[in-house]
């Protein structure tokens, strides 16, 4: 049970973060979560889209370099340290985590969630779920 991320690679230049977001617009791609991240010569756009598939065909035609990735999506309480109980989980576990993002969803009003990118998504998955957390597929956010 995963959640399919685009990450879409740009310089780290100004203006070609407006450049693809602006291309994604036109070509009516609609972002529901991202998370940017940059280095000294180049950036990530990590995008979650409902229509996945036809997203990375507009993005690769439109000539961007893009990867897939399967990403958990974990249902977050509203509560004051209910993601360092997660992340906790995650530690007991030993599933290291390499990055996180937050993501609300429109179908499920009131539920947030938290992306996560991790070594082992089956354990972590396994590890989540026997404490009670509900990680979420992609048909279930949208």
């Amino acid at each position: 049970m995963s959640v399919k991320q685009i990450s879409v690679f740009i310089e780290n230049k100004t203006g070609k973060l407006a450049e693809v977001t602006r291309f994604i617009a036109e070509n009516n791609i609609n972002m529901k979560a991202l998370s940017v991240a940059d280095t000294h010569d180049f950036g990530i756009l990590r995008i979650i889209c409902e229509n996945h598939d036809s997203a990375v065909k507009v993005l690769k035609d439109g000539g961007f370099v893009v990867a897939e990735t399967e990403v958990l999506a974990v249902e977050i309480p509203d509560t004051p340290g209910a993601l360092a109980e997660i992340l906790e989980v995650l530690v007991k576990a030993d599933i290291a985590v390499e990055y996180t993002y937050a993501f609300l969803s429109v179908k499920n009003i009131g539920h947030a969630y938290m992306i996560f990118r991790v070594d082992n998504n089956a354990n972590a998955k396994t590890a989540l779920v026997d404490e009670g957390f509900n990680v979420v597929n992609h048909e279930t956010l949208f």
